[in-house]
C-alpha cells in the first residue's frame, strides 16, 4: 500500500529538519510500515518543495548506488543536488568543512553539464551531443541514519545521500566529442588520503561508464510520474568510480586520473 499524502508530508519535513545539523534519525522505513521506493521519490519531491521555499536552488541531479564493487545490493537511485552543496574547489581554496555532515564519506565521480534537455531514445553518442561540458568531482555523501544503515527507500528519502559536490575545473565536449566518448568507459582513477593509495577505480563500476549511467537515470525519469525529466542546465553526477570511505577533518583528499583528458582534484576537509 501506497504512503498516504500524510505520511509522505511528515517524512519531508522530518528529513530537512536534519539537514546540516549532523544529527541523525531511524529509518523511515522501521516506522512507516511498506514504505517503497515510489513513496521515496515522493518524498523527494516535498523535500524539494521544502527546499525550494528555505531558499535553496535545485540545480541538478545526482545519481547513486551506480558502482556495484560498492553497493551490490542496492539499485541506482537519484537525488536532487542545490546551488548550496555545489562549489567549485578553485571557488573554496580546495577546503571544505565536514560541520553539518553525518559520517561522511567521499565519492570520486564524473559530472556532466547538459546543454539541452536529453531523451530516452538517445544512443550514448547522440547524448554526449547534448553535454555541454565534462568535470572531475567529489561528492560528499553522509547518512542522516546511524551507521549507514538503511534500505534504498531510506537513502532516496534522505537526498539521495547527497552532502555536497566539489567540482574540478570544467571541460568543453564538442570539440572532441568522439575521444570523450571512448574515454568515459575506459578510463581510471587512484584515490589517495594525505598522499598514500586508497583505492583504485574505473570508469566502466559505474554501470559500465558515466554515460551509461546518465542514460539510466533519463529512464528513470521517464517512468517517474511526479519528478520533472532533465532540462538544459542542469548538472549530473554520476556516481562513485571507486569505493567510499569514511572522511574526517584535517584529511587531505586527492586523484590521479588515466585515460581521460581530465586533471586530479584536490580538497583539505576542515
Amino acid at each position: 500500500m501506497a504512503a498516504s499524502s500524510a505520511a509522505v508530508e511528515e517524512i519531508a519535513a522530518e528529513a530537512v529538519a536534519v539537514l546540516e545539523t549532523g544529527h541523525q534519525i531511524g529509518p523511515f522505513s522501521s516506522r512507516f510500515p511498506g514504505f517503497a521506493l515510489e513513496d521515496a521519490y515522493r518524498v523527494t519531491a516535498a523535500v524539494r518543495r521544502l527546499r525550494k521555499s528555505r531558499g535553496d536552488t535545485p540545480v541538478g541531479r545526482k545519481i547513486g548506488f551506480t558502482n556495484r564493487t560498492t553497493w551490490p545490493d542496492y539499485q541506482p537511485m537519484w537525488g536532487y543536488v542545490y546551488d548550496r552543496t555545489v562549489h567549485e574547489l578553485a571557488a573554496i581554496d580546495g577546503s571544505f568543512s565536514l560541520a553539518g555532515l553525518a559520517e561522511p564519506r567521499i565519492e570520486p565521480e564524473i559530472v556532466f553539464r547538459l546543454a539541452a534537455a536529453p531523451t530516452a531514445d538517445m544512443d550514448e553518442s547522440t547524448l554526449l551531443g547534448v553535454v555541454d561540458a565534462v568535470a572531475h568531482g567529489f561528492e560528499v555523501v553522509h547518512s542522516i541514519f546511524p551507521r549507514w544503515a538503511f534500505t534504498a527507500p531510506d537513502a532516496v528519502a534522505a537526498f539521495g545521500v547527497h552532502g555536497a559536490l566539489l567540482l574540478g575545473p570544467w571541460h568543453p565536449v564538442a570539440a572532441h566529442k568522439e575521444a570523450w566518448r571512448q574515454a568515459m568507459s575506459t578510463f581510471s582513477v587512484e584515490l589517495l588520503c594525505d598522499e598514500k593509495m586508497v583505492d583504485q577505480g574505473q570508469a566502466s563500476n559505474v554501470l559500465g561508464g558515466p554515460l551509461t549511467a546518465l542514460r539510466h537515470l533519463i529512464d528513470l525519469l521517464a517512468r517517474d510520474p511526479i519528478n520533472p525529466p532533465l532540462a538544459a542546465d542542469e548538472i549530473i553526477t554520476t556516481g562513485t568510480l571507486t569505493h567510499v570511505p569514511l572522511v574526517a577533518s584535517g584529511e587531505r583528499w586527492t586523484t590521479k586520473l588515466a585515460g581521460v583528458d581530465l586533471d586530479g582534484i584536490a580538497v583539505r576537509f576542515a
